[in-house]
């Protein structure tokens, strides 16, 4: 017999039979009186089973009535403060969104400069075909680029103006449904207002907390090179997370290779990050993706990464991208030589650390905790953090630092030194939507933390958080107060100059001097002390004259 089987599954033998006799009636009483205690153990057994099944019973319903007491102040289901969860939460949302619409406001007061003189007569007397055509066969090669800025060049001055609103309410707009289909894809509930917290407080950020908000917002140019991309990027998530048939998934496949096409003839440095984040997925979705959803998953990022592909072929292969490199020295040589590397991760690091001790980006990480803090699962469960989350912030950071890096590379050798400086921080947004939104996913780790190891602490936690939301506003207020001074007070120069030589061109005059109106850095005619003409010839092409002059000399 095993060891391992109970005695009590063989039966036992069954006793020998005693003689009848006196000593056999003892042995009768002995065992009737055995018999009654055996009857007593067994009711007090009863009994202690029953006790202990209902201290069972007790006990379970303690706990129970505790998760419904945690489920109500978690604002799950059911609870009590989920109405004012959601109440708080949507009035948190509101300074980021105030902040947006003062920023946007502010945009009656943009005038052209830089670039824009150049694209303004050419638009007006040719249309965007023409502005198309020598995006390709001169400038630089980038079709969708052109499309765009003549989408707006083709309003003239209002087309600046109203560019600010257009692009601020797109970039909210995006991010917003992106977030809901996000969460809805995982499972996830909120309060409501908390998804539109995230996607304000993230585009207050990204588009007002830079060393330059001029060039990043207010410079149509430079933000349809640099900051709408990255937007553009995350707008094609929205097939991909709606997609739940046949039909639905290769129209989000379609939709990932049409996109990557077109953002790589946009902006080289957004198809750059691109395509570091789709060969990240790749690479760690057989751990993070669910069996199911891998090789839609997979299809997905290859057809980007082929879009990518094709749309960077037409882009270099283009006459324009041509003289460009040539122009600035960017061959493929100049651009990978040891110095230029070695330059360029300098430069880096110097954009690392002034993007670091951007104190105010800390409102994202805010955004990102409660985010973990509110959410909860189908069932009002608290959600527990991904089983794979080591994996995913390590990925996230190697991509953003391997993206950044290889971005201020291309850009290096047309700018130089200039690329870590704040008059060039429209080159950084590339990236820099990606960094905003890691910090908002760092952020709701730490909220799912907070939860599961510190549940007491959940609500003070709240509390910081909101305050963090709010501080992190008034950074980017204050100055944007300074620029809308600036901007109201260039634009009445501007204007009037615009009229004076409006009315000289219309008097037959042509040649009439041109007073420089420089703000936040921006490229003027006669910049380097007078010796650097351009962009003069766009703006006597501008007024229809032969040549502007420096005001400043003929004083």
């Amino acid at each position: 017999m095993s060891d391992d089987v109970p005695a009590t599954a063989i039966p036992a033998d069954p006793p020998p039979p005693t003689a009848p006799g006196p000593t056999g009636r003892r042995e009768g009483r002995g065992r009737g009186r055995d018999g009654g205690r055996g009857r007593d153990e067994g009711r007090n057994r009863a009994q202690d089973e029953g006790r202990s099944r209902e201290r069972d019973e007790g006990r379970s319903r303690e706990r129970d009535e505790g998760d419904d007491r945690a489920r109500d102040a978690e604002g799950r289901p059911g609870s009590r403060s989920r109405p004012w969860t959601a109440l708080w939460v949507t009035a948190l949302a509101l300074p980021p969104l105030a902040l947006l619409a003062a920023a946007a406001w502010a945009g009656r007061w943009v005038r052209p400069g830089a670039d824009d003189w150049c694209f303004l007569p050419l638009v007006r007397d040719e249309g965007v075909a023409g502005l198309v055509g020598k995006f390709y066969l001169d400038d630089n090669g980038r079709l969708a680029n052109a499309l765009l800025v003549g989408a707006y060049a083709k309003f003239q001055v209002a087309g600046h103006q109203w560019f600010p609103l257009v692009s601020g309410v797109l970039v909210v707009a995006v991010l917003w449904v992106v977030a809901v289909l996000a969460l809805r894809r995982a499972g996830l509930r909120t309060p409501r207002g908390l998804p539109l917290l995230t996607a304000a407080m993230t585009t207050a950020l990204f588009l007002l907390a830079t060393p330059n908000t001029y060039k990043t917002f207010y410079w149509p140019a430079a933000s349809v090179s640099h900051t709408l991309p990255p937007v553009l990027a995350c707008a094609a998530l929205i097939p991909l997370l709606l997609a739940r048939s046949v039909r639905g998934r290769a129209f989000a496949v379609a939709v990932a290779l049409l996109a990557a096409a077109f953002l790589a003839t946009l902006s080289e440095e957004t198809a750059i990050v691109v395509v570091m984040v789709l060969l990240a997925v790749l690479l760690v979705s057989g751990r993070v993706v669910a069996a199911p959803q891998r090789a839609f998953v997979r299809l997905w990022c290859a057809a980007g990464i082929a879009g990518t592909a094709a749309g960077a072929l037409v882009l270099i292969t283009s006459p324009g991208s041509r003289n460009r490199r040539e122009r600035f020295g960017a061959e493929t040589t100049s651009l990978l030589s040891s110095d230029s590397l070695a330059a360029s991760l300098r430069a880096f690091a110097e954009i690392t650390v002034t993007v670091v001790t951007t104190w105010q980006y800390v409102g994202a990480v805010a955004a990102g905790v409660l985010l973990g803090l509110l959410c909860r699962r189908a069932d009002g469960a608290a959600p527990r953090p991904p089983a794979h989350w080591p994996l995913l912030v390590t990925t996230g950071v190697l991509v953003l630092l391997v993206s950044g890096y290889l971005c201020t590379v291309i850009a290096y050798p047309v700018f130089g030194a200039r690329v870590s400086a704040p008059s060039a921080n429209r080159l950084w947004n590339d990236y820099l939507l990606l960094y905003v939104i890691l910090l908002v996913g760092a952020g709701a780790l730490l909220g799912l933390a907070f939860r599961r190891l510190a549940p007491r602490t959940a609500s003070p936690a709240k509390a910081v958080c909101a305050a963090l939301c709010v501080l992190a506003c008034l950074g980017p207020a204050i100055a944007l107060t300074h620029l809308g001074t600036e901007l109201r007070d260039r634009a009445e120069k501007w204007d009037a100059q615009d009229h004076r030589l409006r009315e000289g061109a219309a008097a037959g005059e042509r040649v009439l001097p041109y007073e420089r109106l420089v703000i936040s850095q921006m490229l003027e005619p006669f910049s380097e002390g007078g010796r650097r003409y351009w962009p003069g010839g766009c703006v006597a092409d501008f007024y229809h004259l032969d040549r502007v002059t420096d005001e400043s000399r003929a004083r």
